[in-house]
């Protein structure tokens, strides 16, 4: 490939004659190219109309492959927002559950009630049995 340099001898005058040359070819092969492209035969007012079913068509494929890139963004930044909210949730509850696992511990549930008067039992419970009398 190429690397770009500056020139440090001009172009002798039989290179630029050349280079004129190829240039003018160029442009009159573009100038023939568009003359014969919009030449009466090939684009009439009749032809013009009877395009416009496919220009029409072309078009409407447009607006919906706009609209759908657009439902897709905003689609993907609704889903991006719910992870964030998910996430942030998720944080709260494991929060909220380590509150409540410190806060229903035995001893933490033994010196809440204390303030109340009442105290924590040290000997197992006894059973009461009632005996029915004979009739």
């Amino acid at each position: 490939m190429a690397k770009n340099a500056y020139k440090t001898q001009p172009l002798s005058e039989e290179q630029q004659a050349e280079l004129q040359e190829t240039v003018e070819e160029k442009a009159a092969a573009t100038s023939t190219f568009f003359r014969s492209l919009f030449s009466s035969g090939r684009f009439s007012a009749t032809t013009f109309v009877g395009y416009i079913p496919f220009i029409a068509f072309v078009g409407l494929l447009a607006i919906l492959y706009i609209a759908n890139r657009h439902y897709a963004e905003r689609t993907v930044r609704e889903i991006d927002r719910l992870g964030r909210e998910v996430k942030e949730m998720n944080w709260d509850y494991k929060a909220l559950s380590a509150d409540l696992m410190k806060m229903t511990a035995q001893t933490e549930i033994a010196r809440r009630v204390d303030s109340l008067g009442l105290k924590e039992r040290h000997e197992p419970p006894r059973k009461i049995v009632i005996l029915r009398g004979e009739d």
